[in-house]
C-alpha cells in the first residue's frame, strides 16, 4: 500500500519538485498551498507524513505544527519542516514545536527523499 504525504507549500517550483520525487518513489503526494485551513487538510487525508512550509499564506508552519502535534489523532505523524531560513533560533523553534526533521532551502532531491525515507521506516 502506499504511504501517503501531504505537502503544505505555496511555492509552486517545489511543489512540483517533491511531488514528482516522491510520487516517483511510489508516494501517494497531495498538497496544500496556506496555512488557513492547514489542519482540516491534514484530517482529511490522513497522511502517514507530513512536509510543512515554515511560511505560508495565513499561519506559520510553526503553528500548524503546533496544532498537529496537540491533536491527538495526528500528534506522533512525521513532520519534515522545510524552511529559507535557516538561523539556529528557526532549527530550535522547530525541534521545541515537534518537528521531526528540520531542512533549509534550497535542498536536494536525495536530501528529501532520504529524510521522508528515514522518517517513515524509524
Amino acid at each position: 500500500m502506499e504511504k501517503r504525504v501531504l505537502l503544505i507549500e505555496d511555492e509552486p517550483n517545489i511543489i512540483e519538485a517533491i511531488s514528482f520525487i516522491l510520487s516517483r518513489d511510489g508516494w501517494d503526494v497531495k498538497t496544500h498551498s496556506n496555512g488557513h485551513d492547514a489542519m482540516e487538510a491534514v484530517r482529511g487525508r490522513q497522511p502517514d507524513l507530513v512536509i510543512l512550509d515554515v511560511m505560508l499564506p495565513g499561519r506559520s508552519g510553526f503553528d500548524i505544527l503546533q496544532d498537529i502535534r496537540s491533536d491527538a489523532e495526528f500528534a506522533s505523524v512525521p513532520v519534515l519542516m522545510l524552511t529559507a531560513r535557516g538561523q539556529e533560533k528557526d532549527r530550535e523553534m522547530a525541534e521545541r514545536s515537534g518537528a521531526s526533521r528540520y531542512m533549509t532551502k534550497p535542498f536536494s532531491n536525495a536530501e528529501v527523499l532520504d529524510a521522508v525515507r528515514s522518517m517513515v521506516a524509524s
